[in-house]
Formats: structure tokens, C-alpha cells, sequence
């Protein structure tokens, strides 16, 4: 039996909506959203751009389409169960979900046209605040609290230089030997006390700060 020869064309998975925007997926984890054209996403597709205008009107569109499938990929916290752990297990998988599409972090609460993972998301998230027994206000309150955090912690975390356990000395201690310890004594107390010990790992703070917030809103409910 002959083999394929090479440069032939290959057989093409058919164009659909859904492999659009994963393609746009996946060009966006690959070069961020200034990487992601109509042009790049039909190279990733291997179509003409202009296949792709028929399944995406223009930037705009694949921008809904793909924060819809960051949001479907969380997990969603059910109504009637345990709050706490409805939330924290909510918090922990969109920062595990922004973890691997870090240019969505900014985009997630952009949208004007969102989609229905997106709606769902929200909807569950405020139907389990309520169902716990915080007012309506409060439910606000607590979603713009816990979103902030959660967004801005995974910011935080993708800017940082190091990444990982034991990571931090790579970075840190190459400042360290750039001053007198008698300069910023504050600085060295934090790096020699905990950061430069031995499994440090900044996405630790992670969870310490998410406790906090959740003992407070607890307090809201009368």
C-alpha cells in the first residue's frame, strides 16, 4: 500500500462555529489577544479568511464567542448546597481556568452580548448567594467582592516573573544583592523569613485570602 505523498492535501475536519472559536482559543493561549486576527485564526484553521466570515461576522463576535467558552469551562456552584464550598470551589476553578487563558482575564466582564455559559455562570453564582440568604444587595456585594479578587489575583499571578514552588530565589535573590539589607530591612525580613524558604509558593496566598473573604460574608448572613 502506497504512503501519502508529502505536501498532499489532508482530509479537512468540516468548518463549524464551535472549531472557530476553539481555534481562536487556542491562538489567543499562544500568542495573547493582539495575535488573534481573522487572518491567524484561518491559518490555524488552514481556510481562506474569508471561510471564516461565514460562521463569524468579525472580531467582535469571536471575542463573545470565546469568553462564552472560558466561562463554560468553569465549574459552576450549585443553589442549595453548602455556600462555602459552592463559592470556593467556583473561585478555585475560574482562577485554574484563567490560569490557561490568561488573556481572558481582562475580557470576562466585557461583554455587551454575552452568552449563555456566561449568563448561566452568573446566574447560578447569584442563585447560590440567595438561596444561602443574602438580600439581593448583598449578593452584589459578594459577587463583586469575590470576582475582584478572583480576577485580580490571576493577574497578579500571570505578571509575576517566576512561576511554581521554589521558583521565587531565581528572581528574588538577584534584587536582594542589589542593596544593603539595612536599606529596606521589611523587604528582607519577608524574603528570608518566607519567601526564599524552601517550598514557597505564591499561588499558596491563594486560598488564605479566598478563607478571609468567606468568613466575612458569612457575617452578612442574618
Amino acid at each position: 500500500m502506497s504512503k501519502p505523498v508529502s505536501g498532499a492535501p489532508r482530509d479537512r475536519v468540516p468548518l463549524s462555529r464551535e472549531r472557530v472559536l476553539r481555534a481562536a482559543v487556542a491562538v489567543a493561549d499562544a500568542g495573547g489577544l493582539g495575535a488573534l486576527t481573522i487572518r491567524s485564526l484561518a491559518q490555524e484553521l488552514g481556510v481562506k479568511p474569508m471561510s471564516v466570515y461565514h460562521y463569524v461576522s468579525n472580531k467582535e463576535e469571536i471575542l463573545d464567542g470565546i469568553v462564552d467558552l472560558v466561562f463554560d469551562e468553569m465549574d459552576l456552584p450549585s443553589p442549595g448546597g453548602d455556600w462555602r464550598s459552592e463559592m470556593r470551589g467556583r473561585a478555585t476553578s475560574a482562577r485554574r481556568v484563567l490560569g490557561r487563558h490568561p488573556w481572558a482575564i481582562g475580557l470576562l466582564e466585557s461583554r455587551a452580548t454575552p452568552g449563555p455559559a456566561t449568563l448561566r455562570h452568573h446566574d447560578q453564582t447569584i442563585g447560590t448567594l440567595r438561596e444561602a440568604g443574602f438580600s439581593v444587595e448583598m449578593t452584589a456585594h459578594a459577587c463583586a467582592l469575590l470576582d475582584s479578587y478572583v480576577y485580580g489575583f490571576a493577574l497578579q499571578e500571570a505578571s509575576l516573573p517566576f512561576q511554581g514552588p521554589d521558583a521565587a530565589p531565581e528572581v528574588t535573590e538577584p534584587i536582594m544583592q542589589g542593596f544593603s539589607p539595612g536599606e529596606y530591612p521589611h523587604l528582607v525580613e519577608m524574603a528570608t523569613e518566607h519567601i526564599l524558604r524552601p517550598g514557597y509558593d505564591f499561588g499558596d496566598e491563594f486560598e488564605v485570602g479566598l478563607g478571609v473573604i468567606l468568613d466575612a460574608l458569612a457575617a452578612w448572613i442574618p
